[in-house]
């Protein structure tokens, strides 16, 4: 009896062993966030061929999410889909989106994925950025 109850437990916590040691959900930061048009999620072959859509006038958040391996920039599909900066969400990628898990959240919400950079190369883009910054500064501060 005592097998049978541990063997029922130690299989009943292996999905969240393996969630945890296969990484299922990554971690990543919010670093920055604004208000861009809201991609369209229709694709096929009917949207591809048929008449010309009429263009949405909706506004949605486009979030920049840096993960240790890669920076994600990812479009909520509607003006409600908000994330607070600076804060270390769950996220997992799902067929062409990005699932993520917020604390006080019963379920995930879906982003889609509108750009994807290796992180070294994404903090060397910044650095660059930086640095140019700094050299108008110290132009703007010579005149």
């Amino acid at each position: 009896m005592k097998r049978g109850f541990w063997l029922v437990l130690s299989l009943c916590s292996v999905p969240n062993l393996l969630a945890a040691q296969f990484g299922i959900y990554q971690h990543g930061s919010v670093v920055r966030m604004h208000m861009g048009d809201c991609m369209l999620g229709h694709r096929g072959m009917m949207v591809a061929f048929g008449p010309p859509s009429i263009p949405v006038q909706d506004s949605c958040p486009e979030y920049t999410l840096v993960s240790p391996n890669v920076v994600y920039v990812i479009v909520g599909k509607t003006s409600n889909q908000l994330i607070p900066l600076a804060e270390v969400i769950d996220f997992r990628l799902q067929k062409n989106e990005l699932a993520v898990r917020l604390d006080d959240a019963k379920r995930e919400t879906k982003f889609e994925i509108k750009e994807m950079f290796v992180r070294s190369d994404w903090d060397r883009i910044q650095r660059h950025i930086d640095a140019q910054m700094k050299a108008a500064e110290v132009h703007d501060a010579e005149r």
